[in-house]
């Protein structure tokens, strides 16, 4: 008497793809830079709520109100109260900044009290122009301020070294208004070669867009530059003089420049992006006073258009963004410290 004996075989997953999915989502949810990103969103939103509620307090407590600024000084004060409760003026402060407050948790950023466009259409019109004023100014900055830096280095005390110290000190002497004014005077009225006021969108003209961007972008980045160039001279000094491995690398035939880019440079790069993603917001409030120089309708120029016409919804919503991609660039740097230096992980405690 014979049985046949059943071989039980591994059968195939009813659902790979949710096998796989959930593979996904587990490797994300064990990523450290998964959890860091989690942890610097949950702080960013009591930061991004407590920049939003001062700048609400501030706008309130400017002399005036948005429909005397809107309506002018001819206005009747009936006309002012009439506008007043259509814009919901007459309403207690906080109020009207919870009504605000429960729009943007919903998606809707409001409306600008001056025109009644919508706060998001505006920033989506304008936010582009100041975005890339500031991603040229700091292309134009770091072009400068990384190559300056390692010659000056490499040689410091020479004739190079005194030169560029000298002409960083003197453009972070100037202040922004007062550079971008003498850019005008020489480039654009004397020599004529770029234009002192106006802007081309890129789908335009990309050629017209970088003329009309060179001299905001030169009135940020150079003062930047200079203190960069200091900045990251002072640190390749230091550790030219004073790392053990420095003293290794020329024990083994190593030259200067050699030990300078593929050592010294990648050892500062830390420090150096991490006082270029602090200073992003640093970069944002300059736009604000370049952007009226040059008359450039980017964000910093709506801005300064909301503040005068105490356009409270239209400055919170700008507040709102620029506090964002402030909290995305320092993400972002945390991000690439570890990209830099492998040895940088982010455990359970770091926050």
């Amino acid at each position: 008497m014979s049985a046949s004996a059943v071989v039980p075989t591994s059968a195939a997953p009813e659902h790979p793809q949710e096998d796989e999915g959930l593979r996904w989502r587990t490797a994300l949810a064990s990523s450290p830079t998964v959890r860091l990103a989690g942890r610097r969103i949950l702080i960013a939103i009591p930061v991004m709520w407590g920049v939003t509620f001062l700048s609400a307090i501030l706008m309130n407590l400017l002399p005036g109100d948005a429909a005397s600024a809107l309506l002018g000084a001819n206005a009747t004060p009936l006309e002012v109260h009439q506008l007043s409760i259509k814009l919901h003026l007459n309403e207690p402060f906080l109020l009207r900044y919870w009504h605000w407050l429960v729009g943007v948790l919903h998606g809707n950023l409001g409306a600008s009290l001056q025109n009644g466009q919508s706060v998001g259409q505006i920033l989506g019109q304008h936010l582009p122009i100041t975005l890339e004023l500031v991603v040229l100014s700091s292309i134009v900055m770091l072009v400068i301020s990384v190559p300056l830096a390692l010659l000056c280095a490499r040689r410091p005390g020479g004739i190079l070294d005194r030169i560029t110290m000298v002409l960083s000190m003197g453009f972070l002497s100037v202040p922004q208004f007062v550079l971008g004014l003498l850019f005008v005077l020489v480039f654009a009225v004397i020599w004529r070669v770029f234009p002192a006021l106006g802007y081309t969108s890129i789908t335009q003209s990309l050629g017209e867009n970088l003329r009309d961007m060179t001299l905001p972008a030169l009135t940020i980045a150079l003062p930047s530059a200079g203190f960069y160039v200091r900045l990251l001279r002072a640190d390749l000094l230091e550790q030219m003089q004073s790392e053990d491995y420095v003293v290794t690398a020329r024990a083994k035939g190593l030259g200067t420049w050699h030990i300078l880019t593929r050592h010294a440079f990648r050892n500062s790069l830390i420090g150096f992006i991490t006082i270029l993603g602090l200073n992003v917001a640093t970069l944002f409030a300059y736009t604000v006073i370049v952007e009226e120089i040059f008359g450039l309708p980017g964000i910093g120029y709506q801005l300064l258009t909301g503040i005068g016409n105490r356009d409270a919804p239209l400055v919170q919503g700008i507040v709102l963004v620029f506090a964002g991609v402030v909290v995305l660039a320092n993400l972002i740097t945390d991000v690439l410290y570890g990209v830099i230096d492998p040895r940088i992980r982010y455990g359970r405690a770091a926050l």
